[in-house]
């Protein structure tokens, strides 16, 4: 969590952007990522200088003997006339330099900026973002994650995909129910900003450290908890190179992800531009593309269509459709590994749709996959980006369904209008959500009661409505038997009402004389 003095450095630059003719939340983010990018490879070079002066030992350098004027440390003491180009036609081309030369482990990021463009035209605007950039603590783990994840608030608008920022206490209560272990390989289909595999992280961090290795502070009030050395120890290089996958078709959205999961400090997370629904996805991916994961966390886009020439045939085999939030659904399936299990954000219509590939998806959930739960989200906790009503399932790929864990949540903690102010503690529900889940997985509890907001359902009824998974279809209204007073008893308070107000007013004429 940054602190005020951090955040409003932030919103004064986000202000200047906007003041700069630079309106869209995007774009503004994008050149702040390319300006961090270009800070942050002049600070692994002079790592590299130092250790190469104490070690003899010289790593490639990020910059060759003509690049040497690109690096953050020359170029942002130049005065506007100058530096504008200079960093248009000099700064930016050397990006796409180091993307088109880049090959095989950690190249990912750099090979995002080979359609790098410079979208500030104007050297005021450029000189007080280098400045603001500048003084950013990007040099500090913790706090660079939580700055970079403050500008992501910003965005509040929804793609033309129907992609948009899925909450993080929403992401982080998916991640919990996940639990995520550090030999883990974790795949977001469509990462957008990769909320879901930096919660995963910090999910990671928390679970795996020691008193030793954690202190406490106090930012804005609020008692934060730090992680400090490497926690994760022998998994560290798989946690680096091999345990977060993403993958996604809008490079704008790539480049955030990459330098999201790059802040919080994941060396070289393993970020795709692919359409994973797409038959190419098996062509280019084929260690991604099936059998490849133990656990995927996604959100992704609900509206549109797609030609269904375009999509993968073994997803067709599964649901035949062109609606993507049910292709995806088939999508997982085929890359998750046999036992594999996914936490995925659905539109409430995948539930209940009554389309025959509707249907067709659920039921092959159900009989040849184990649906563990269904958790439905009140509406409005996508606001103000969309005010969709939608649930969470979780499933493992293979095995059986014996029994639904359902639960109904009245509150996510945040008000459902779109303002989204938080109410009491901004925890609502979410608690119980992941008790409740924990303790219907180990068997402990009574979830009979279909009254309650966390019940079970077993595969027998769900088979005899037809495989709808809608909550509403199971839950069992208990409604409380109102008493009302009689016309007779209504007419009597009305008269004895009346006598009161006239007993006042011969009182009041009274004391006027």
């Amino acid at each position: 969590m940054i602190n005020g003095a951090l955040r409003s450095r932030i919103d004064s630059l986000w202000t200047d952007f906007w003041t700069g003719g630079i309106t869209n939340p995007l774009t503004v983010i994008e050149q702040i990522t390319f300006l961090m990018y270009s800070r942050l490879l002049d600070m692994q070079e002079r790592t590299q200088e130092k250790r190469a002066a104490i070690t003899g030992k010289r790593e490639p350098s990020l910059f060759g003997e003509g690049d040497q004027d690109c690096r953050w440390e020359t170029w942002r003491h130049y005065g506007g006339p100058e530096m504008l180009p200079h960093v248009r036609d000099r700064v930016f081309p050397h990006f796409r330099r180091m993307a088109e030369r880049s090959s095989g482990e950690g190249s990912q990021f750099a090979a995002f900026m080979k359609d790098a463009q410079l979208m500030i035209q104007k050297e005021s605007l450029l000189i007080k973002a280098v400045n603001a950039v500048h003084d950013l603590p990007l040099e500090q783990g913790d706090t660079k994650g939580d700055l970079y994840e403050y500008l992501l608030s910003k965005l509040t608008t929804a793609g033309i995909n129907g992609q948009f920022r899925t909450p993080r206490h929403i992401i982080r209560m998916m991640v919990e129910l996940m639990q995520p272990q550090p030999t883990d390989r974790i795949c977001d289909p469509s990462c957008g900003t990769a909320g879901f595999l930096i919660e995963s992280y910090d999910y990671l961090l928390r679970q795996h450290s020691s008193d030793a290795g954690t202190h406490k502070e106090v930012v804005d009030g609020e008692e934060q908890i730090r992680y400090s050395g490497d926690l994760l120890g022998e998994h560290r290089a798989h946690v680096d190179t091999d345990m977060f996958h993403a993958y996604d078709f809008d490079a704008t959205m790539l480049r955030i992800a990459t330098m999201n999961l790059v802040m919080h400090g994941v060396k070289q997370p393993d970020v795709h531009y692919q359409d994973t629904l797409s038959q190419s996805f098996e062509e280019r991916h084929p260690k991604g593309s099936k059998n490849a994961f133990d656990i995927i966390l996604a959100n992704p886009p609900f509206k549109g269509s797609l030609d269904e020439q375009d999509v993968a045939p073994d997803i067709l085999r599964i649901v035949k459709t062109k609606k993507t939030e049910l292709l995806f659904i088939g999508l997982i399936l085929r890359m998750l590994k046999v036992g594999g299990r996914s936490a995925t954000i659905v539109p409430d219509g995948v539930l209940f749709g009554s389309s025959k590939a509707h249907v067709q998806l659920r039921q092959h959930l159900i009989e040849n996959n184990q649906l563990e739960a269904v958790i439905s989200l009140p509406s409005g906790v996508f606001k103000p980006y969309a005010g969709v009503s939608t649930a969470i399932i979780i499933f493992a790929k293979g095995g059986k369904t014996e029994n639904v864990f359902f639960y109904d949540v009245q509150s996510d903690g945040f008000s459902l209008d779109d303002k989204r102010t938080k109410i009491g503690d901004g925890k609502g529900d979410m608690p119980d959500v992941q008790a409740k889940y924990l303790q219907w997985c180990e068997g402990q509890g009574d979830f009979s009661d279909r009254s309650a907001m966390s019940f079970e359902v077993s595969v027998g009824d769900i088979r005899a409505q037809s495989y709808d998974l809608s909550i509403n279809r199971y839950k069992r209204q208990v409604h409380t038997k109102q008493h009302h007073a009689t016309p007779k008893e209504i007419l009597l308070a009305l008269q004895e009402l009346e006598a009161s107000i006239q007993a006042e007013l011969d009182s009041l004429q009274e004391l006027l004389g």
